[in-house]
């Protein structure tokens, strides 16, 4: 098993390898090896996995001169199963795609570094593979995305990436050299043996050490997953190839799910940053969900879905349920990385023909023509409150009858019911003919979506932390004062139960009432379309930074 585990990993540094020496000759079957290499690279991984799955593990196996050691756990295989198969996917997609581009061979090469790059991330078991990992990620993610050195566009914001990923970089290299100064070893599994063993033990400027670190992964964490305020690069860089797209939104942009998972044992006693953690999830989901419906280009709407789904992983994490971020990511990743693939031919049919039948779903998106018909907005705003409650409380006792007592659990349960609650008032909105059929189907494919959830994230808890003693511990630091609790969600009730109310007054105020909420409602619109300015924001700085530079090297006389 060991001997498997290198060789998973280096397989794909080996093909970048080979292509790069031997390009000239092999022409283009240069693709056709990177696949067979990916190939077998993919069914080794699942073999991991299967082992796994048995029980086997962890196992660390220590390389050189004991710096560079590979860790064997649930997380690391089913990773490293998931990034090659979604690798070898895109290798696929590429074969064809790429086949005009003059850097034929350089692309495959990239991939394959890629690949390899991020094996090493996930399979790490000390600091400095793991540093020099999450590194590389970003460098070899600047030159895929700047492959097409035809466009200024895409170097532009390929560069933006690089210099957003620097900016995560730093923290990462801060916490693992007040980890290394602290425990006096590289190993991740003896810092986190003796985190557990001892958290108080170290402090660092009168804070708990665990909590700086647990801080500093974080900030990490966010420049990677494009969390607000770091997140403009990444709905930007879409004029990199498809390819490169769909490996960079399905995999490398969950890379800070993954590190917090990874320093799990770390945020058990961080309970103050997990909070924030949610936070900054909270604020980067809804913004990201915003300005995704506003988008008039696929490809941008997809980045901001994106980012809408990164704020909803961290967030995930932020309360505790760090198997159902990697869950999340898994789910994600797969799909996105799917629409990114078929974006061009979805585009392309839609040019002939869209295809669209008339009916009263396409009326009320599209033209924006609401039927007639109505139900009563007192029935439809009760079945709005009760029917996601009830099926999400129905959905949890089939898994855990204490869950009333894991505020984590309740705050995804309230993020269930306000989407649910979503979902029927849209019907309610379409006015439809026939309604009932309507909330049917919302009641149905809600009930599918929650019971899939409880499912399959309870058995990844099993998986990733079969210790229920830790799993405990990782509800329990995510945890707030009972009162504010309870006072958030109470706040959220009444806002949703403030929506039925102002939609009632809306509809029954007359021609005048109705004018006045359009026209807020049209201000909204032309704020969320420039994007909050933010982006405005950031270029005017930069050009301000590049005034006072170009000033100060007149003055001096540097140039």
């Amino acid at each position: 098993m060991e001997q498997i585990i290198i060789v998973v990993a280096v397989l794909p540094l080996i093909s970048a390898s080979l292509i790069q020496i031997f390009a000239g000759r092999i022409g283009r079957g240069i693709a056709r090896f990177s696949v067979a290499i990916t190939t077998l690279s993919f069914l080794l991984a699942v073999l991991l996995l299967s082992f796994s799955l048995a029980g086997h593990g962890p196992q660390t196996l220590t390389l050189g001169n004991s710096t560079a050691i590979m860790l064997f756990d649930p997380l690391s295989t089913l990773l490293a199963t998931v990034i090659l198969g979604i690798s070898l996917i895109v290798h696929i997609y590429s074969v064809r795609y790429m086949a005009e581009e003059d850097a034929y061979g350089q692309f495959f090469v990239l991939l394959d570094l890629m690949t390899g790059a991020l094996l090493f991330m996930v399979i790490a078991g000390d600091l400095i593979t793991l540093v020099i990992a999450w590194y590389l990620v970003g460098v070899l993610l600047y030159f895929l995305l700047g492959h097409d050195t035809r466009s200024q566009t895409a170097y532009r914001f390929a560069f933006w990436t690089l210099i957003t990923y620097r900016i995560g970089d730093i923290p990462l290299i801060i916490a693992a050299a007040l980890l290394y100064n602290a425990y006096d070893t590289w190993s991740l599994t003896t810092i986190f043996a003796e985190i557990m063993a001892n958290p108080g033990a170290h402090q660092f400027l009168g804070l708990p050490l665990t909590e700086v670190v647990a801080a500093l992964i974080g900030l990490a964490a966010f420049a990677r997953s494009a969390q607000f305020l770091l997140h403009t690069w990444l709905p930007y860089t879409m004029d990199g190839p498809t390819p490169v797209s769909a490996l960079m939104h399905a995999g490398i942009v969950n890379a800070g799910g993954f590190l917090i998972n990874r320093f799990a044992p770390v945020f058990i006693h961080s309970g103050d940053v997990l909070n924030w953690i949610f936070i900054v999830g909270l604020i980067t989901a809804v913004f990201g969900s915003l300005l995704m419906l506003t988008q008039n280009d696929i490809k941008k709407a997809l980045g901001y879905s994106t980012m809408g789904q990164m704020g909803f992983m961290i967030m995930e994490c932020g309360i505790g349920a760090f198997s159902l971020a990697i869950y999340h990511m898994i789910a994600h990743g797969v799909f996105k990385g799917t629409m990114f693939l078929s974006a061009g031919g979805v585009i392309n049919d839609a040019r002939h023909n869209d295809g669209i039948p008339k009916d009263e779903l396409y009326t009320f998106v599209v033209e924006k023509q609401p039927n007639k018909a109505s139900q009563p907005w007192v029935l439809m705003a009760a079945i709005t409150l009760a029917v996601p409650l009830m099926v999400l409380i129905f959905a949890h006792l089939l898994i855990a009858e204490d869950y009333f007592q894991k505020q984590g659990a309740i705050v995804l349960l309230f993020f269930g019911w306000v989407t649910g609650a979503q979902l029927i008032f849209a019907t309610y909105r379409m006015r439809s003919q026939n309604v009932w059929r309507l909330v049917g189907l919302s009641v149905l494919s809600l009930v599918v979506v929650v019971l899939g959830y409880v499912v399959i994230s309870h058995a990844f808890d099993l998986f990733l932390y079969p210790d229920p003693a830790f799993r405990t511990q990782l509800y329990t630091a995510a945890s707030i004062d009972i009162l504010r609790f309870d006072v958030l969600v109470a706040i959220t009730t009444l806002i949703i139960v403030s929506g039925w109310v102002v939609t009632y007054y809306t509809e029954q105020g007359g021609y005048r009432r109705r004018q006045q909420s359009k026209r807020l409602w049209l201000n909204f619109y032309a704020l969320i379309s420039r994007e909050f300015y933010i982006s405005d924001i950031y270029t005017r700085l930069a050009r301000t930074i590049l005034a006072i530079s170009n000033r100060l090297n007149v003055w001096l006389r540097w140039l």
